[in-house]
């Protein structure tokens, strides 16, 4: 698992303009959006047996919520300040929750273990 996280994370970071977010983001959200979940449950339960973490809300109100994500995929890589590696699960995040609310979700990487951060961390935006 450690050998695939890191190819994952050295191909895009080396091999595509501005680090591969944009083609993460993109495939991210096409992924999330053919998942076939119906709730944020039936999401989080994906996002546990697919191996990518296991997300936990911290907050929630009516225009979005924070979601932790612990034992995440980047877990027990090098530590690289600054860097926020994990846009690729947000994007599987944002096209779900769109799916799921019928509208627009954003979701963005706010803490992150590559970073130094204890988990990472998602501020979703409705």
């Amino acid at each position: 698992m450690e050998l695939f996280r890191t190819i994952r994370l050295i191909g895009l970071y080396q091999a595509l303009p501005s680090n591969g977010k944009g083609t993460t983001m993109t495939i991210g959200r096409k992924i999330g959006e053919e998942l076939g979940v119906s709730t944020v449950d039936e999401l989080f339960e994906l996002f546990e047996n697919m191996k990518i973490g296991i997300p936990e809300i911290v907050r929630e109100d009516e225009k979005g919520m924070t979601v932790a994500v612990h034992d995440c995929f980047c877990e027990g890589l090098p530590v690289m300040e600054g860097k926020m590696v994990c846009d690729l699960e947000g994007a599987i995040m944002e096209g779900a929750l769109t799916k799921i609310r019928g509208k627009r979700v954003t979701v963005r990487e706010v803490k992150c273990n590559v970073h130094g951060d204890e988990y990472c961390e998602y501020e979703v935006r409705f």
